[in-house]
């Protein structure tokens, strides 16, 4: 995918990888993966969410990659990722085993954050044995792991069947997005972000999710309509942050808490005031700072002296 869809100055323009590589899946996809920063850095690796791509994470990517190595890569379908039939979740856990595969050395762990889809993806491989080898703790951003439709509150009207079924006509279209218009830009900010989102916030959310493939797009709606990952949050024994707007309508507060009270070691959860589904871009400085925290507590850092 071209990167003239993205952002090309400011937080939210994709920074160069210092280096790229591509990671080959259990069944063959081809995924493409960056990495920035210095090697040796402790380690984090970022999954992003439905109809996104790496671009998403690039205010993160800015504010770590000076003291730590950020992995990130392009879900199938998405970004520079070829699309693959095979679109599952078990797909999603194959494919986040593989890039552990290929970018951490034997016994090395990393943080691991995901957003929405993302952090489905986590829960998805949480009991895989190459995560549970690499992953020294886990951000769960703007996810939930089941029930998506019937909870989101896309379609502002009691909750019911009426709602679940005009949520999933909406969700799971087939009609092709098309240019970024003003138009577009207020039904993206609407169904995805906060009311104060700024308009370079809004716009930089526009270009990444106009750029996914209607049909990759539709295929992934379809997996998340009967999205069951309530095991994998049970298996997922690291210790995990939970961070939420209050304002998301795609995975409402009350996802976000329903996994805080099952995860077996829970650190926390962050409910922001009025701040919508797109966590990383409408709160950039509390998610990369999230990461942080649990890099500092969670990865012990050897010295060379020590070495």
């Amino acid at each position: 995918m071209s990167r003239l869809l993205h952002v090309d100055s400011g937080p939210y323009a994709p920074p160069a990888p210092a280096r790229e590589l591509t990671a080959v899946s259990a069944d063959g996809a081809r995924l493409h993966v960056e990495i920035h920063g210095p090697d040796g850095a402790p380690a984090v690796v970022l999954a992003h969410g439905w109809t996104c791509s790496t671009a998403f994470w690039a205010a993160q990517i800015r504010e770590l990659a000076a003291d730590h190595r950020v992995i990130a890569y392009d879900q199938r379908g998405h970004g520079r990722s070829p699309a693959s039939p095979a679109c599952s979740a078990e797909a999603l856990a194959d494919d986040l085993e593989a890039v552990l595969e290929a970018t951490l050395a034997p016994g090395e762990q990393a943080v691991i954050a995901g957003h929405s889809m993302g952090g489905m993806t986590v829960m998805a491989a949480s009991g895989r044995a190459a995560f549970r080898a690499h992953a020294a703790a886990v951000l769960l951003c703007s996810t939930g792991s089941s029930q998506l439709v019937a909870a989101s509150t896309v379609v502002p009207i009691r909750a019911g069947r009426l709602r679940t079924w005009l949520t999933r006509r909406i969700l799971g279209s087939r009609a092709p997005l098309g240019p970024v218009t003003p138009l577009a830009r207020r039904i993206l900010k609407y169904g995805t972000m906060g009311a104060g989102s700024a308009p370079h916030m809004v716009e930089a959310c526009a270009r990444i999710v106009h750029a996914c493939p209607r049909k990759v797009r539709y295929s992934w709606s379809q997996v998340l309509d009967l999205l069951d990952l309530d095991h994998g949050v049970r298996e997922l024994r690291v210790p995990t942050a939970v961070v939420v707007g209050t304002a998301d309508r795609l995975t409402p507060p009350p996802q976000a808490r329903a996994l805080a009270a099952a995860l077996p070691q829970c650190t926390g959860i962050v409910e922001l005031p009025g701040i919508g589904h797109m966590t990383p871009i409408e709160a950039p400085g509390l998610v990369g700072g999230t990461i942080r925290e649990l890099v500092h507590a969670h990865i012990q850092v050897v010295s060379e002296e020590s070495a």
